[in-house]
């Protein structure tokens, strides 16, 4: 845990039990400790590789369940149109493969790229 953040084990430390000299303690008793730090402790949400808690993807999925079900009484839902963003994708930095936005220069790039993907060429 030292090696992956030092800054961070510290302040989880002096927040937790209010030790501020790492030094101070015997290793052992600094790796007991570090293991009894929360899950959403800043040492620990690191090594998990991880930017939010579970509870706050959880509350995220709930909003976005909620706001998805109002978004179906609307007429935009009926037509498809406005779908509201995913708040767990935004936390957890998803991109949608639709929202990237490409640009030709020439009417042949794009024809080319259209029958790329669609396997139907101009005209056909």
């Amino acid at each position: 845990m030292l090696a992956a953040d030092r800054e961070a084990l510290v302040c989880d430390f002096a927040e937790t039990y209010g030790i501020y000299d790492l030094q101070a303690l015997p290793v052992t008793l600094l790796a007991t400790l570090a293991v009894g730090l929360r899950d959403t402790s800043r040492i620990k949400m690191k090594m998990a590789g991880t930017k939010v808690s579970n509870l706050e993807l959880f509350t995220a999925a709930a909003v976005d369940r909620l706001s998805t079900l109002l978004w179906y009484q609307t007429e935009d839902a009926r037509s498809g149109y406005n779908r509201p963003r995913s708040i767990v994708e935004l936390l957890i930095g998803a991109s949608n493969e639709n929202d990237k936005i490409q640009s030709f220069l020439t009417a042949e790039e794009y024809e080319e790229e259209w029958s790329a993907r669609t396997g139907v060429g101009h005209g056909s």
